[in-house]
């Protein structure tokens, strides 16, 4: 097993989004919802997800995105946030160690907090579709 280091850098982080996505795309759960969605987009998924990381983590501000709207339609429920989460926190300790992998972490449940209760309320309000 290799040593858990800080992320520090933009390489730090695309070992990181690059080992999560890798899991994501082979997970039974979430990969038929990611790979039907990016089909063969993964490239620029992964770069707007180098960049998200790497504006929130390490204060570089390269992303300029709205990371909710292209998840407000998705098929999914709690179970699925939970393995989201999961899986990011499992690729996150074994990669990393330190103040910036535990504000991933923290950062990342936030998110699927978030994604969950508005994806549940555009449900319930088809109309206030961001």
């Amino acid at each position: 097993m290799q040593s858990r280091q800080e992320i520090l850098t933009l390489d730090d982080i695309k070992l990181l989004v690059d080992t999560f996505y890798q899991r994501i795309q082979t997970d039974e759960l979430l990969g038929p919802i990611f790979n039907e969605r990016i089909q063969d987009r993964w490239p620029i998924h992964l770069d707007k997800m180098y960049r998200f990381w790497q504006t929130v983590l390490l204060e570089e501000y390269t992303y300029d995105g709205r990371p909710f709207p292209p998840h407000a339609q998705l098929p999914v429920g709690s179970e699925h946030f939970e393995q989201w989460l999961a899986l990011f926190t499992k690729t996150v300790d074994e990669l990393f160690s330190g103040d910036k992998a535990t504000e991933a972490k923290w950062r990342a449940n936030k998110m699927a907090i978030m994604f969950m209760a508005k994806i549940e309320h555009f449900r319930k309000n088809p109309l206030n579709i961001v």
